[in-house]
């Protein structure tokens, strides 16, 4: 039984990437559309938004010493053929999806309207966020936190490549803890990479929480939505 009606998924674009490079890995893509067509099918109202690493990392080289804001709309370009790419794939899975932009992008999505979007998922239908806010420098992670208040989701999901937040990186040192769970303030103050700032503290403010976990774990997102512990939960 779902523990959650609403919520916002925010993927990065590098867990698509499988052990690629760079672009996007069918394999990868395809096992977790699954894990999101059952979460969907469950019952729960999934929103998402999609970062663009996976596609602008191929090109981030010849970025560089770019304006910054150029090197940003580039990356949400990036997030539209994420976006594009994953709606395919749930469709195919027979899970209907649709993506809307904050960039005007008329001839191949539509914009994002908040209403439309909060009719589509309380329809069932899996709604994409693409192009993250719409502004350069502001990233994904604050696109998914002002997306999440925006359509009054419960809780937003952060989907990493490791189980959780960790005292240090797991990768590194082997003797890093798992957090179960930590305040926002805690989380800002010890500066953790998992999401900027900005996105922690548009979620304090709406005491909106968040759950970290990993995407590349089978059945971590089901166990999220049923309220297992899974992950690390960051609230206020």
């Amino acid at each position: 039984m779902p523990a959650y009606k609403r919520v916002l998924l925010k993927l990065s674009g590098e867990a698509l990437m499988g052990d690629d490079a760079f672009g996007i890995n069918p394999i990868t893509i395809d096992s977790m559309v699954k894990e999101i067509a059952d979460v969907v099918n469950s019952g729960v109202q999934l929103a998402i938004v999609i970062g663009g690493g996976n596609i602008f990392r191929g090109v981030a080289g010849g970025a560089a010493g770019m304006d910054r804001a150029t090197a940003d709309y580039m990356g949400m370009l990036a997030t539209m053929m994420n976006s594009l790419a994953l709606q395919d794939a749930l469709r195919q899975k027979g899970v209907e999806a649709r993506v809307q932009s904050a960039l005007r992008m008329d001839q191949v999505v539509e914009p994002y309207i908040r209403p439309r979007a909060i009719r589509a998922l309380s329809e069932g239908k899996v709604v994409i966020f693409a192009a993250g806010t719409g502004n350069p420098f502001f990233t994904t992670d604050t696109a998914a936190a002002l997306r999440g208040a925006e359509m009054g989701v419960e809780i937003v999901l952060k989907a990493t490549k490791v189980d959780g937040i960790y005292s240090a990186d797991p990768m590194k040192d082997p003797t890093a803890t798992l957090y179960k769970t930590m305040t926002f303030d805690e989380a800002i103050i010890k500066n953790l990479q998992v999401m900027d700032a900005t996105a922690f503290a548009l979620c304090r403010d709406r005491k909106l929480p968040i759950k970290v976990f990993s995407i590349l774990k089978p059945g971590a997102l089901m166990r999220v939505v049923q309220g297992e512990s899974e992950g690390t939960l960051v609230h206020v």
